[in-house]
């Protein structure tokens, strides 16, 4: 697909993206009351952007999630990884399959919190470590945060994963990955809101918010007409 039909699908999806937003409030506005969950998760954030506003940045750390997770997704779509190359100046993956998710999955899949989540939910297994939840919560919001902070400070240069895909339509599927997997994470992290109960949420917004669109066009065109 050419860059001027992903134009028209980003543009199409810009109501989705409305909708999406919010159903992640909603949720947020439901699941917020556990303080057991809600209070670690937030000092794990906070302290990780005060270290990132005055420590040097940790760009090979950051370089090596983002290569890996473009190995991952390629895997995931059946493809193999022919090299890696990671350094703190940037890094590259030579692959032989390639779409749109495969390049921007690094924008929108928190390779790290992922990885925490794995580790504890392996450990807990294991040797029940139900008593080290709240630091478990901190890393969580540590690496989250993390994951936003690099990403928005990496998305201030020119990235070839975005030009190669065009700006508005990898906005549009950056915004829309990191919301899904916050609808599909907060709800399994928190158990305070079942997850087909969210799916109903985003369902339910976005088509108000397509109808929304709809009628405010179809307003418009009506007063040009007249």
């Amino acid at each position: 697909m050419g860059k001027w039909g992903k134009l028209i699908i980003s543009i199409l999806l810009l109501p989705l993206c409305i909708g999406s937003a919010m159903a992640l409030f909603k949720l947020i506005s439901k699941a917020g009351t556990s303080q057991e969950i809600w209070l670690p998760l937030a000092f794990g954030a906070i302290g990780w952007v005060v270290l990132f506003l005055i420590m040097p940045k940790p760009m090979w750390l950051y370089v090596t999630g983002h290569e890996l997770t473009h190995a991952i997704w390629v895997k995931l779509f059946g493809g193999s990884v022919k090299s890696m190359q990671i350094s703190a100046e940037g890094g590259n993956v030579v692959v032989d399959r390639n779409n749109f998710l495969i390049s921007l999955a690094p924008y929108f899949f928190p390779f790290y919190v992922f990885l925490v989540v794995g580790i504890f939910s392996v450990g807990n297994w294991i040797w029940n470590w139900t008593h080290h939840a709240r630091f478990f919560y901190a890393l969580v919001g540590i690496t989250y945060a993390f994951h936003v902070t690099l990403t928005l400070h990496i998305l201030r240069t020119k990235q070839s994963d975005i030009t190669s895909q065009g700006w508005l339509f990898s906005a549009v599927v950056i915004f829309l990955g990191n919301v899904i997997v916050l609808l599909i994470g907060l709800p399994l992290l928190t158990e305070e809101v079942p997850l087909p109960k969210v799916c109903r949420w985003w369902w339910a917004n976005s088509i108000d918010a397509y109808g929304w669109v709809y009628h405010t066009g179809a307003t418009w065109i009506s007063r040009i007409r007249a």
